[in-house]
């Protein structure tokens, strides 16, 4: 389905009274970019480290679409997934053309008492994509540690369609992460499944907090973990775990637990966790998460257990290491860096 893309070039602070007058001649649907900065309290609020150095700018981009020609026959949705956001179907009753006129008299008007910048409309003809399998195309097969990791629906696994005729040994882990975050090829997740690796034996249990995709209590299971509990705050990364557990032959049974909650402030997760007496505590979070874990993680760990923590923005490394040497039943192993990300693991005394 093809859509035709209008952006208007203005000023940051006039995006709210552009966006009003939109509304006011019939636009319902519309997308804001601007490159104002970032405040703390957002950061914090967003659970952000790691902000790319861009610089500042009062410039901004409003755009809207409204239907092409050959999509007016289709009535069969008030709305399409465009671009990753829902973007309400415009049933305009003039023109775009004669939309567009009178876009450009009410930005002229506007010029008059305010900064709106260029005020220019350009045009552009989109094709509704679905973005969020797009991605999909560039992620390829690759190794981590001793491990091989697949996605789904790379061509040699689709072809033959059942898994079981795909090889599908210790060393070979399928994902189809969906919205959850862990493919593996961050460098967070590869530092944890390489820690993983050096300190996951036989039946040990091990307590996956901030599971993602569980990508890597696929890695510890394989490496032959035995009783482990997942937990994540985002219901869209608890929804996939089931699924990425069976696409590697793993059940989730008596032996497995997935829920929902923070283990920070959830009493029945924390509970629960105390009964487990993990051998092993993996955190890929962020700092912000890992530095008030490290001063309770020595809770849930028998004595000699490993905290392996990453998602930590090399900036905020030292700041977790103190965290982690502040907890008085904690021993720090080691400090890893790949890229700007690090990895710190430590063991209970």
């Amino acid at each position: 389905m093809k859509w035709n893309k209008y952006t208007i070039a203005t000023k940051a602070k006039a995006t709210e009274y552009i966006c009003d007058m939109l509304i006011g001649l019939g636009i319902t649907g519309m997308q804001i970019d601007d490159n104002l900065g970032i405040t703390e309290e957002e950061k914090k609020a967003q659970f952000i480290d790691y902000v790319p150095t861009l610089k500042d700018s009062d410039d901004a981009y409003i755009t809207f679409y409204t239907e092409t020609k050959e999509n007016a026959e289709d009535e069969k949705s008030d709305s399409y997934n465009l671009t990753g956001v829902e973007v309400v179907k415009q049933t305009l009753q003039i023109s775009d053309e004669e939309l567009l006129e009178k876009i450009r008299e009410e930005l002229l008007d506007a010029s008059k008492f305010m900064d709106i910048g260029l005020g220019t409309i350009t045009k552009d003809v989109t094709v509704d994509t679905d973005w969020k399998d797009n991605w999909k195309e560039f992620f390829k097969e690759f190794n981590v540690g001793c491990f091989n990791i697949k996605p789904l629906w790379d061509k040699d696994v689709e072809e033959k369609r059942d898994l079981s005729q795909v090889e599908n040994t210790d060393k070979t882990i399928f994902i189809d992460p969906g919205m959850a975050f862990g493919t593996g090829k961050h460098e967070t997740t590869a530092l944890c499944i390489r820690e993983l690796e050096k300190y996951v034996k036989p039946n040990m249990n091990v307590f996956d907090v901030g599971c993602g995709s569980a990508i890597l209590s696929i890695a510890a299971r394989k490496l032959g973990a035995g009783k482990m509990l997942l937990t994540d705050i985002d219901p869209e990364a608890v929804s996939v775990v089931p699924h990425n557990l069976e696409i590697n032959d793993i059940k989730v049974d008596e032996n497995i637990t997935v829920l929902k909650g923070d283990l920070l402030s959830d009493e029945n997760i924390q509970s629960l966790a105390k009964s487990y007496d993990f051998d092993i505590v993996v955190a890929n979070i962020l700092a912000d998460v890992i530095i008030p874990l490290s001063a309770v993680v020595d809770r849930y760990l028998k004595k000699g257990g490993i905290f392996i923590s990453s998602g930590i923005i090399y900036t905020r490394a030292d700041e977790v290491k103190e965290a982690v040497v502040a907890n008085a039943n904690l021993e720090l192993l080691d400090v890893k860096r790949d890229g700007d990300w690090v990895m710190i693991s430590a063991r209970k005394k």
